[in-house]
């Protein structure tokens, strides 16, 4: 499996924000580092020209960046400001199985009970209910659906739903899918649904991902 070099994203990241910044005729340096989430992680191979930081050196480096004698005035910091907000696009990852090649049979199905974070739990009239604590959430399949999109594929079917959440019933599973009020496309047994991430749907979903041991 193999991931983007992190100084590679750095780079590009502030290739693309210079760019973004002269576009509206602003010019400032731009300073950039690779954090490593972990002290005991080990670099192979250390790059020239990017720096390379533990998270408690953040303050230190951020401290000694060269002072600006040039700065901007309040007016136009807070014009950049809001065209900062007004730009700000919301990053929809592609599925992690189309991503890095990842087998969808590698993944646990099934219905996350939030309360003991078992899976398994049971598809009951209006609500699910956990056989291993008794919790009770009639919003489950929510959390549970909202992260096939991350995981599998952009859309999904009647047996795909049931497959995923562990229920049989045709029906229940047409039910459900139509309750998350989410574009379809194709008829009767072609037919799949396509979910909006610029909804509210996706900022409700708190459900992790799971990966079977």
């Amino acid at each position: 499996m193999a991931f983007q070099s992190p100084v590679v994203q750095l780079e590009r990241n502030r290739e693309c924000l210079t760019d973004w910044l002269r576009s509206r005729n602003i010019h400032l340096p731009i300073y950039g580092a690779v954090v490593l989430a972990y002290p005991k992680q080990i670099v192979g191979e250390l790059p020239l020209k990017t720096k390379l930081l533990y998270p408690y050196l953040i303050p230190s480096f951020i401290k000694n960046i060269p002072r600006n004698t040039k700065k901007l005035d309040i007016e136009t910091f807070n014009w950049l400001s809001a065209e900062l907000l007004n730009s700000h696009q919301r990053f929809i990852p592609d599925p992690i199985c189309e991503t890095y090649d990842v087998k969808f049979g590698d993944f646990q199905t099934g219905v996350r009970c939030e309360t003991c974070s078992r899976f398994g739990m049971i598809k009951l009239p209006r609500t699910w209910s956990c056989p291993f604590c008794n919790a009770t959430d009639c919003l489950a399949h929510q959390r549970t659906l909202l992260e096939w999109f991350l995981i599998y594929k952009k859309d999904i079917t009647n047996r795909e739903c049931r497959e995923f959440l562990g229920i049989e019933d045709i029906h229940t599973a047409k039910r459900i899918l139509q309750g998350m009020n989410w574009q379809s496309q194709g008829t009767f047994r072609n037919r799949s649904y396509i979910m909006n991430f610029d909804n509210n749907h996706f900022a409700q979903s708190k459900g992790g991902i799971f990966i079977r041991q």
